[in-house]
């Protein structure tokens, strides 16, 4: 019997991966108690994905509504299946920035604590298994609102003789730098999950995403832009644009694409590793970019309105340089352009939603 922990197993990418496990033959073990129907309110609850894990998967996956702060539920789970777990994939999180500085101390418990009983754990009852972590771009702050960025009609953009034209790589410090309370607790985490491998020899990886999107996501008001943006479409919900003209850039990757980078470090693990990913300069927008995109694509007009306060923060542009994981994994290819991942957001969830807002 193999098996994989998945954390957060309801929610976007935890969900995908439990998914693309569960059809390769692994009996995954998925931890999730709905804390982003807490965080964010009874729309951004998960259940709805449980659900579906659990109908379509009802002998492979098993589900475990615990905390991952408690550190004697997480033991206990650990030690019932030991050295069966060959994979550890914790996307489990507090993801927002607004969020975080309402609550400081949940925040940095449910992202540093909850990660570091987690690796303990993992060390303890399977030690050999590869453990790996969806970290944030955020762990490098303000930094890159330092790069010489120029206006152009609909983005802010970087001059192609730069050296992060292709995308912002691993080597930028994430030091001396305003990362907001959550980048602060994912910083911790990421720095973590790193020692862990380093210090104990554990098979860990770090993956500092970009915007990570996808049909599965419970996008809401405080996280979950291209999801949510596109909901907001076609519920005829009033969306508001922060800052920077609208004109901040993100790169967007499919939850489907970083799934499957997994399964390559997954079969042919390192020691410690960090990877930049996201949708690169192959899937990126900017805000009015996507609007433009989610209004063509449903056929319905946003009702949005702009303030010009951007959140603190918040990145003005950023693209991820992925040659690094691109270099250590060469087969691994991304699928989803923008306009397939927000389709594919769209054709999955419209009915459900238009339904729902009824």
């Amino acid at each position: 019997m193999t098996i994989a922990i998945i954390t957060g197993s309801a929610g976007l990418i935890g969900s995908e991966a439990a998914h693309y496990f569960c059809e390769l033959g692994f009996e995954v073990v998925g931890i999730d108690n709905d804390m982003r129907q807490t965080f964010f309110g009874a729309e951004a609850s998960t259940a709805w994905n449980r659900e579906a894990l659990q109908r379509r998967f009802p002998q492979r996956y098993h589900h475990e509504n615990a905390d991952i702060r408690d550190q004697a539920a997480m033991e206990r789970l650990f030690k019932t299946y030991g050295a069966n777990i060959e994979l550890v994939i914790h996307t489990a999180a507090q993801p927002s920035h607004d969020w975080a500085a309402r609550d400081p101390l949940t925040d940095f418990t449910v992202n540093a604590n909850g990660t570091l009983i987690l690796l303990e754990a993992a060390r303890q009852f399977c030690p050999k298994a590869v453990f790996i972590f969806t970290s944030t771009n955020k762990v490098y702050g303000d930094t890159p609102n330092r790069l010489p960025l120029v206006e152009r009609e609909t983005r802010w953009e970087i001059e192609e003789n730069h050296p992060f034209f292709i995308g912002i790589d691993e080597g930028m410090s994430i030091d001396t730098s305003k990362h907001s309370l959550f980048g602060a607790s994912k910083v911790a985490a990421d720095i973590l999950v790193q020692e862990y491998g380093r210090y104990f020899d554990i098979q860990t990886a770090v993956f500092r995403g970009g915007c990570l999107t996808g049909p599965n996501h419970s996008g809401t008001a405080l996280h979950g832009f291209l999801a949510y943006l596109m909901k907001c479409v076609c519920t005829g919900t009033p969306y508001t644009v922060y800052g920077y003209k609208g004109k901040q850039v993100r790169d967007n990757i499919h939850s489907a694409d970083l799934v499957s980078a997994f399964q390559h470090v997954f079969q042919a693990p390192r020691i410690g590793e960090v990877y930049n990913m996201g949708g690169s300069r192959y899937s990126n927008c900017s805000m009015m970019e996507a609007i433009s995109l989610c209004e063509e694509i449903s056929g319905k007009k946003l009702k949005w309105t702009y303030t010009e306060a951007n959140r603190s923060g918040d990145h003005i542009w950023y693209i991820s340089d992925i040659r690094k994981f691109q270099a250590h994994y060469p087969e691994w290819r991304q699928q989803y352009n923008l306009r397939q991942l927000l389709e594919d957001i769209y054709h999955k969830n419209s009915e459900r939603w238009t339904t729902a807002a009824k």
